[in-house]
């Protein structure tokens, strides 16, 4: 048998990876429902949606299908004056579920991409009202909203430390992260009120928006704060006349048991970035969102105030055909269903947890996300801690990426109860002292 593995390490290079010292890679033949197979022919339940991307199992035939049927109709057409029906389809049903202002969509094709279109249009809708000074935006500390150049910028990752001389300039308040039992919430909210209020008044005429994943920043290991605060700080910024931006790239489509993470929240945002379970983890797409008036500011009769941003597979239709499918799943009542079984089945799994002693700690969930940290003394190395944790998992059957000490849980809806409860018992068992 040809040893992929082997060829895969001679050729390829791989993200997130340190090369030099990471094992041969798992390959991987075949996926069904929350399943993935290896060749041969394990099973891995995957409980982080492979990078948060799938939502309704793998290889789920009614999107599988919708493409299929798709492709034999048209597979890509260039979309600056011409469109297609799956385009037009997709936007219709999403505004269904979103609030009447988000009403104008523009494509592009993965969740950094997005970003970078919501910072130029921002910038633009000021530039074009013959408004020039305004150049930064603000953003909480340790976000992380992509990997292009402008993403990077207005997020504050500990991944993008070495291209720091690259990114242009931003504003950064701290993000009062919140857990169950957590005595200092207020404090830690009043200190990054304090700090936006700090900002607004220094800087306030410079700031074009206000960037923020809402609820959950993602790759800072699962962090969340309560919704009145993030109501707050969204309030604060449009009473100071800056723009609201939500990067829903991770949150949206059901993964805080809601359509979106605003839904937790009396306010609408200017501006939404949308990915990842867009098309239910089958194909790369994106979306951002916006109003009427920021749509407006780039109506006129010449090029130079019309939004330059393109891309070749721009509202690429088998992707806009795998998002209505996507989106005919989400809102069935079985999914729904689902997803309350997802979330009260971490609820069980976080309290069987509370009783593992003193090694798991910051026990934390929204939706169907679901994380906690381990405790671990301040010398040990949390890379090498990180990787052995990735290898016990895959040894047990599971899907789990640990972010530096944090666990969490982010599986596709079609993840029962009994396999939750059944990972709940193995990390019970795998820390209780």
């Amino acid at each position: 048998m040809i040893n992929l593995a082997k060829i895969d390490k001679q050729i390829i290079w791989h993200p997130i990876t340190q090369d030099k010292i990471a094992d041969l890679p798992l390959i991987i033949k075949a996926g069904v429902g929350p399943y993935l197979i290896d060749q041969d022919d394990k099973k891995y339940l995957d409980l982080i949606s492979s990078w948060w991307v799938n939502l309704h199992g793998h290889a789920n035939p009614y999107i599988a299908n919708a493409i299929y049927e798709q492709a034999l109709k048209l597979e890509q057409v260039i979309f600056a004056g011409f469109s297609h029906e799956p385009a037009i389809n997709l936007c219709m049903g999403l505004q269904k579920i979103l609030p009447e202002s988000l009403k104008r969509f523009f494509f592009s094709d993965n969740g950094s991409s997005t970003i970078e279109v919501a910072i130029k249009m921002a910038f633009q809708y000021w530039f074009n009202q013959k408004i020039y000074n305004k150049r930064s935006y603000i953003s909480f500390a340790g976000g992380y909203h992509g990997d292009t150049l402008g993403a990077m910028s207005v997020g504050q990752s500990h991944l993008h430390s070495v291209f720091g001389q690259l990114l242009f300039k931003n504003h950064h308040i701290p993000f009062p992260q919140t857990w169950n039992g957590d005595q200092d919430v207020e404090l830690k909210e009043e200190i990054s009120l304090n700090a936006l209020q700090e900002i607004i008044k220094k800087h306030g005429e410079e700031i074009i928006a206000l960037m923020v994943e809402p609820l959950v920043q993602g790759a800072n290991g699962m962090q969340i704060c309560r919704p009145s605060f993030l109501e707050q700080i969204c309030r604060l910024t449009r009473d100071a006349g800056i723009l609201v931006i939500f990067d829903e790239v991770m949150t949206g489509f059901g993964r805080t048991g809601k359509n979106f993470a605003f839904e937790h929240i009396n306010f609408v945002p200017d501006i939404i970035c949308l990915s990842k379970g867009l098309t239910g983890g089958f194909l790369p797409l994106a979306l951002t969102v916006t109003t009427e008036k920021i749509f407006e500011a780039f109506w006129g009769n010449n090029m130079q105030v019309a939004f330059t941003h393109s891309h070749s597979y721009t509202a690429n239709p088998l992707g806009c055909a795998a998002a209505i499918a996507s989106l005919e799943l989400l809102v069935k009542s079985r999914t729904i269903e689902n997803i309350n079984t997802i979330k009260e089945a971490n609820s069980t799994g976080i309290q069987k947890l509370l009783s593992a002693e003193a090694r798991l700690e910051k026990f934390r969930q929204i939706g169907t996300i679901a994380a906690f940290d381990i405790v671990l003394p301040d010398n040990l190395d949390l890379f090498k801690i990180t990787l052995s944790l990735r290898k016990k998992f895959i040894e047990a059957g599971y899907l789990i990426r640990p972010l530096g000490k944090t666990i969490y849980l982010l599986p596709p809806y079609c993840t029962s109860a009994q396999q939750l409860e059944q990972f709940y018992e193995y990390i019970y068992n795998y820390f209780h002292i």
